[in-house]
């Protein structure tokens, strides 16, 4: 009796730790129920890369966007770019985008212009803005809601590791928090418990591999196979049955990545 297939929703299959890897990768993934993988494009370069493996795996979808960590470092994107790329089938959403105070605050003006520039492009195209949030959440939630106001658009709080407070005002917006391996790790008592005070039907699960395995991997390469591990620490988290809540973030991913949900390869 097979476990109910899930997907990870954030993952980077380009990132040269898995280079010459990547068939054995998904294979892997396919075997532990990770049925599907959305691969994350972080730099403008590397789209045709990203948008290949898309095309070359049935399984694998794609979104890009400029990181935070690169804003001032990379040409910046613009929303006719984003537009355009998103006419790709495979292309299921606008980022990562956000705001890293942590390692990269001296950019925070460019980072601001760039994340604005990557809302305009998911308010356009309809599709989903991944959010990469680190040490910036009062001015995460602010831009976020600013934006909002003006015309609705649909989100994913990807590897949320931020507070109570930021995790209640994307909450308040109709949007998602995705749960990566840091939910796993035996310290993460506090996020754990803005997990479980969130309604279930916004929650998602991923990697962020090949960064943060969660136990029994931590320390690792981490893999899209081991998004099993997190969910099952997130079916603990909601008291639920392992199946149970692996269907619940599928129904949850194929409402917000509606265009993965609807493809027909």
């Amino acid at each position: 009796m097979h476990a109910a297939p899930i997907t990870d929703s954030h993952c980077h299959l380009d990132f040269p730790d898995f280079e010459g890897e990547t068939g054995a990768i998904i294979a892997n993934a396919h075997a532990a129920g990770v049925h599907r993988m959305v691969t994350i494009c972080t730099r403008i370069a590397n789209e045709p890369k990203v948008r290949a493996l898309a095309e070359a795996n049935p399984s694998v979808f794609y979104a890009f966007g400029v990181h935070p960590m690169h804003a001032d470092k990379e040409p910046p994107a613009t929303v006719a770019q984003l537009v355009k790329l998103a006419e790709h089938p495979k292309m299921v959403g606008i980022g990562e985008t956000g705001l890293d105070y942590h390692y990269t605050a001296e950019s925070a003006e460019v980072q601001k212009a760039s994340l604005r520039v990557h809302i305009e492009a998911a308010q356009e195209t309809g599709l989903p803005l991944i959010i990469h949030a680190r040490a910036a959440d009062d001015d995460m939630a602010r831009i976020l809601s600013e934006c909002y106001e003006k015309r609705p658009y649909s989100c994913v709080m990807h590897c949320f590791s931020s507070g109570a407070a930021l995790a209640k005002a994307a909450l308040e917006l109709g949007f998602y928090l995705s749960m990566s391996g840091i939910a796993a790790f035996p310290r993460s008592t506090e996020l754990r418990e803005i997990f479980a005070a969130a309604p279930v039907d916004r929650i998602l699960v991923e990697t962020d591999s090949p960064y943060l395995a969660p136990p029994p991997h931590r320390g690792k390469r981490n893999e899209p196979a081991f998004t099993v591990h997190t969910a099952r620490v997130g079916a603990e988290i909601f008291g639920m049955e392992y199946d149970a809540f692996a269907r619940q973030t599928e129904t949850n991913f194929e409402r917000l990545f509606a265009r993965a949900a609807q493809w027909h390869g």
